[in-house]
């Protein structure tokens, strides 16, 4: 009698750090050695977890790419009585983004990704070539496929082949998704339509973790063939999960579903049969446990993460963790201005780092008001980070003396107030130098995306938790933060005016529009593409808009030499948005 059709399916959604072969290897070991255990049939990685994701111009270097043949055959050797799917790049003519499907110690096939991203954040058509055959697995009587990130987006591509064609009931998709806010929802809407199109069973398997100005986001999740997620991993986290899927009522309800029946005649006269491997059973006689997870608790992390607020704040969280530990830092300092940029990247640091790790210098002029003073000490001493006290007044005044000759006029202008944002930077360089503290800058995207920050100062760092956070989204999350940890943030650092506090009674607002009407032109101008017309035709004054524009382009040069930060919108500076700095073109207005 043919035993039903379950698969005991291991979601491995593990954190690996680019060019970490050894690294990578002992936590894809821990992984299997604990599928084994659990009695599984198919362990899940996601995209190249072997090499790190992206590998960007190391894939570029041979002995990359045999270090990265070498950790497969290492896998390879772990994988007894089980069958695993890892991403690593393979090596043919040219090289491939690729899915090992090992099976019992021996590698038995290579799916090599179709659709290449070359896009936003993503160059792979610089590195691989585009992969064109798949087949069709055959394990305990149910038929699986594997197919890799991009090309379960198209809905003419390897996934309607592989589940209408080949028949496949189960989808399997190792992905390298970054995180951007309302990707997580965009993806569940993706898996449940592509689920229900084709009557299939998915498994998503993304990555999680931090890479320079990427943070992947995990939310790995098994969506049956009506849509339903089944069981979903954590977001921002290490996570595993293992469930019993159950294929056998499948056949019978796609039988009777007409639609499904017309497209397989039609797609089978396209595609002609695809290839199927059998795979050897562990023969293990599953026990029906489901909906397992390290916690024991099955419910989604959609479910536990309450607002796009807490979302965001753990996706730089993440970010700013895995920037610091895998670049070798063990501590973080930055500068207190007593404002709410300096205090959320404060508490960012503390989240990720320990706030035992991180040191806030506070270092008054005799422009800084002592409300500034008092309030930066507050939020160090509600939080439990250290301060340092550095007075820069009479090294200004140095500065100035000796600078006076070549001064043309005594006024405060932006030559002064920017000079004392620089002293400021050498002050938090010199002190990294000393204790091998990493600087995190505190500019957000509103500033970085106007130039209101300066060169050498305050976008001094190595890293910038918030540079792709509008002002209005830092203002969001401080209010969370506050109602989560008991008003962590003093209520005078989130009521007050923003102020650079480089000249008696400077605002932000002096030279900016307010914060609300600044980031929706930016928005518009910046993420959605939008000309100057079809902006003021949104309400706003063609003035403003048109010097927000200038601004944002003029500023170009400066956010080329800005530190990295973590990408949380659509259309982040840097790797998404990627404009020249010399450059003539501007917008009709």
């Amino acid at each position: 009698m043919e035993r039903n059709k379950i698969l005991r399916l291991y979601c491995a959604q593990i954190n690996p750090t680019v060019g970490d072969f050894e690294g990578n290897y002992k936590i894809i070991s821990s992984h299997i050695k604990r599928a084994i255990r659990n009695s599984v049939d198919i362990i899940v990685f996601p995209e190249l977890s072997i090499t790190g994701y992206p590998p960007e111009d190391l894939l570029l270097r041979p002995a990359f790419i045999e270090q990265n043949l070498k950790y497969l055959e290492a896998v390879m050797g772990l994988c007894s009585n089980i069958t695993a799917v890892v991403g690593f790049v393979s090596r043919e003519l040219g090289i491939f983004n690729s899915a090992a499907i090992i099976n019992n110690k021996k590698l038995v096939s290579v799916y090599n990704k179709q659709y290449l991203p070359n896009y936003s954040v993503f160059d792979e058509e610089r590195y691989f070539q585009k992969g064109s055959t798949g087949y069709i697995y055959n394990l305990n009587n149910t038929l699986f496929a594997v197919n890799i990130c991009e090309d379960i987006y198209y809905s003419s591509g390897p996934l309607r082949y592989q589940a209408i064609s080949g028949g496949a009931a189960l989808i399997i998709n190792i992905s390298a998704s970054p995180y951007h806010h309302g990707k997580i929802e965009e993806r569940q809407k993706l898996l449940y339509t592509r689920a229900v199109d084709n009557r299939v069973n998915i498994l998503y398997v993304n990555l999680v973790g931090g890479q320079d100005e990427l943070v992947f986001d995990g939310s790995s999740m098994l969506v049956n063939e009506k849509g339903k997620i089944l069981i979903q991993a954590k977001s921002f986290e290490e996570n595993f999960f293992i469930y019993d899927l159950d294929t056998d009522d499948l056949d019978s309800a796609r039988l009777q579903d007409a639609k499904y029946k017309n497209q397989r005649d039609s797609i089978r006269h396209e595609t002609g049969a695809i290839p199927e491997i059998n795979l050897e059973s562990a023969g293990r006689q599953n026990t029906g446990q489901k909906n397992f997870l390290p916690d024991n608790n099955p419910s989604s992390s959609a479910k536990k993460i309450t607002c796009i607020e807490e979302e965001i704040l753990n996706a730089l969280v993440l970010g700013t963790r895995d920037y610091i530990i895998k670049n070798g830092f063990k501590k973080a300092v930055l500068g207190l201005s007593g404002g709410i940029d300096s205090a959320l990247t404060a508490l960012i640091a503390g989240f990720a780092a320990g706030f035992e790790n991180v040191t806030g210098v506070i270092m008054p002029s005799q422009f800084s008001s002592e409300s500034s003073i008092n309030d930066s000490k507050k939020l160090a001493q509600n939080a439990g980070f250290s301060t340092l006290i550095i007075p820069i007044s009479s090294i200004y005044k140095t500065f100035i003396e000796n600078i006076k000759e070549n001064l043309v006029t005594d006024e405060i202008n932006a030559t002064k107030e920017n000079l004392q944002a620089r002293i400021r930077g050498n002050i938090l360089m010199a002190l990294s130098n000393e204790h091998g503290w990493l600087v995190l800058a505190t500019g957000n995207k509103s500033e970085i995306s106007v130039g209101y920050c300066t060169l050498y100062g305050d976008m001094a760092g190595g890293f910038s938790p918030i540079k792709d956070v509008y002002k209005t989204m830092v203002y969001r999350i401080c209010a969370f933060i506050n109602e989560k940890y008991n008003n962590i943030i003093p209520e005078q650092i989130i009521k007050k005016a923003p102020s650079a506090e480089l000249k008696p009674g400077q605002t932000d607002q002096d030279k900016l529009p307010p914060y609300d009407i600044l980031d929706a032109i930016l928005k518009a101008y910046i993420e959605d593409e939008r000309d100057f017309s079809d902006i003021a035709g949104l309400g706003y004054d063609k003035r403003v808009v048109s010097e927000v524009i200038n601004m944002v382009d003029f500023s170009e040069y400066k956010r080329g030499q800005g530190s990295p930060g973590i990408k949380i919108t659509a259309r982040a500076f840097g790797r998404d948005r990627r404009y020249p700095i010399t450059n003539k073109f501007r917008l009709k207005q």
